[in-house]
């Protein structure tokens, strides 16, 4: 049987320590080919490049793989790929990640990590975002690629009729420590921002968006955020409709306007 066709994006860039983590696991698995941004795109969401050219730039960065770096959003790559690059093959699983740091919670709506992987599920195909509670540029992976490897295995092995869209976080601890995976729900929560003004050499200011993230829910249990606070690798199935099924009755009212 001819091995998987894995797809592999990302929002940190072609060159990030994650990418690889993820690359070396997958490529075990499966035949992998990587379009990812040439440089860091996080935070990016969503958002495709309509009013510039894109351009695709082969690259041997890793052993064996097909890579490419795109000038776009990791919504650009994965599209580059499927209309471009792969236009006449079939990929099994779209894999994103591994993102330095978590996507819990409404962080879903801004990352670019879990934007590239919900893309492929628009498109019909069992995709997963992987992301690690970890900032650093140099952050360990070994706990990551442990449980992306058992992950990955279950979802190709996957034959559920519906399109699969997963949010995969892992709690920053070392492989012993971690408790397992656990099905959770997205948290909810919001950032409080916060914009950090400066003055230009010219004298113009500028604003620096800052600020935290605040937890609405704190006492659940069942929640991603809750999941990798306890030591658990979470995991949410994710979509990309984002009606409030619960409230299309509620809004009769409205037609009689």
């Amino acid at each position: 049987m001819s091995k998987p066709l894995i797809f592999i994006s990302n929002d940190d860039g072609i060159s990030a320590k994650g990418l690889r983590a993820l690359v070396e696991v997958a490529k075990t698995l499966g035949e992998v080919v990587v379009v990812a941004p040439d440089k860091p795109q996080s935070g990016k969401g969503h958002a495709v490049t309509i009013k510039f050219p894109l351009r695709l730039t082969k690259v041997e960065v890793f052993d064996d793989v097909e890579s490419w770096m795109c000038t776009g959003t990791p919504a650009d790559c994965v599209k580059m790929a499927k209309d471009i690059l792969l236009k006449d093959r079939t990929v099994d699983l779209v894999l994103s990640g591994v993102n330095h740091g978590a996507n819990t919670s409404i962080n879903i709506l801004y990352s670019g990590t879990m934007s590239a992987a919900m893309e492929g599920a628009i498109e019909g195909k069992k995709s997963i975002g992987f992301s690690l509670d970890d900032f650093s540029s140099e952050a360990d992976f070994t706990a990551s690629k442990y449980y992306i490897e058992k992950i990955i295995k279950r979802v190709l092995n996957f034959e559920g009729k519906q399109s699969l869209l997963l949010n995969v976080n892992i709690p920053n601890l070392p492989l012993q420590d971690i408790k397992g995976i656990k099905i959770c729900r997205q948290s909810r929560g919001k950032w409080v921002e916060e914009f950090s003004e400066s003055i230009d050499p010219r004298g113009v200011p500028y604003y620096w968006l800052t600020g935290r993230f605040e937890s609405l829910e704190k006492d659940s249990t069942d929640t991603d955020l809750w999941a990798i606070a306890n030591g658990y690798v979470s995991v949410v199935p994710s979509n990309f409709d984002l009606t409030r099924h619960s409230q299309l009755d509620d809004l009769d009212y409205l037609t009689s306007c």
